[in-house]
């Protein structure tokens, strides 16, 4: 019997992948236990996802499908992307039944749809976990078909605490006042994030404020020149696997509001302007940092709106209540408890 892991692209999607497939491989929790079922990851040549699981050997079995997505293709293009769906399809049900796969776990993502659909056409129980607040178009189609959908920003959602590492949630502690900056414009880059950390870096030296600085891996020398004219010392990265590490440093952020940074720097209590990114599919950033704003746990700037002035305006405001209010709202063990639903199917 096995456990299929499917879904990825983008670095939130994988890194729900990651977080639940550690908490099954690892975790000494008494409630989980992978008994004697292998792990199967399905993901496509396209996106990150070979870049995260190609050589990851917690995985019996990785499958990586010619797929791409099919939204923002023109008409010729739609039709490739479905016939190549269409082999993917064929190929997953013939990976459930060789190895008899007892869940799929679906993330969403474009390349999470061949799996998924042959979950619905095997009849074998269908997991699916929705990041945003606005769910993807996957994985609302597929929610009346899954055994159980997880979102923790749904009332009814059988597990509310969102799969996030344990190192983020140890690493949580309350912040009163601003030492360290942390700019995260993800893995990727973004520019109106790189441009506002330079307008602000001037001020930021002169209060004695550290600067951690994701700049994106293709802008890392430009932003790295940009600081060093200007005299600054700044922590600049792009991709990087010590981000808790850099999180835990920081006492404020500002931040794209993906789902998986969105949550991460919650669970380590970091109070956090977010500005969205503008062309995200429905927009679904602005509605994951509103889920914080509503709560008063976070601030919000769309790009048009971000002003230096504003920023530190929001340096001088009540953090240690933000940071209190985080870490008292965010549960744990998400990662566990989905590990626990999908080897009790």
């Amino acid at each position: 019997m096995s456990i299929v892991m499917t879904g990825g692209g983008t670095g939130g999607h994988l890194a729900i992948v990651r977080a639940v497939k550690e908490a099954l491989v690892l975790s000494s929790s008494e409630q989980v236990a992978v008994s004697s079922k292998s792990l199967i990851y399905v993901g496509s040549t396209q996106g990150q996802d070979k870049q995260w699981f190609e050589d990851d050997g917690d995985f019996k079995e990785k499958y990586f499908f010619e797929t791409r997505g099919v939204v923002n293709q023109g008409a010729l293009g739609k039709v490739k992307s479905l016939f190549m769906m269409f082999k993917a399809t064929l190929h997953s049900i013939k990976i459930l039944r060789s190895h008899k796969a007892s869940v799929v776990f679906c993330v969403g993502g474009f390349s999470a749809a061949p799996m998924a659909f042959a979950a619905k056409l095997t009849a074998t129980p269908l997991v699916i976990h929705e990041q945003n607040a606005a769910l993807g178009l996957l994985n609302r189609v597929l929610k009346p078909y899954a055994t159980h959908f997880i979102s923790s920003y749904l009332e009814e959602s059988p597990i509310k605490a969102y799969p996030v590492k344990e190192i983020f949630f140890d690493n949580a502690h309350v912040r009163k006042s601003v030492k360290t900056i942390i700019f995260l414009g993800g893995s990727q880059g973004a520019k109106a994030i790189n441009t506002l950390a330079l307008q602000m870096a001037p001020e930021l030296k002169q209060r004695g404020i550290n600067i951690i600085h994701q700049a994106g891996a293709n802008n890392i020398e430009e932003v790295k020149e940009a600081y060093e004219s200007l005299g600054i010392e700044a922590e600049v990265f792009g991709f990087s696997d010590k981000l808790a590490t850099y999180m835990n440093q920081a006492d404020f952020a500002i931040a794209r509001a993906g789902a998986s940074t969105l949550w991460e720097l919650s669970a380590t209590g970091v109070p956090t302007l977010y500005i969205p990114y503008p062309y995200a599919a429905k927009d679904h950033q602005y509605h994951n940092a509103q889920f914080l704003v509503k709560k008063n746990l976070a601030w919000l700037m769309r790009e048009d709106e971000v002003e230096p002035s504003k920023v530190f305006a929001l340096l001088a405001c009540d953090l240690e209540t933000v940071s209190r209010g985080l870490m008292q709202s965010i549960q744990k063990e998400g990662s566990q408890k989905i590990a626990a639903l999908l080897t009790q199917i």
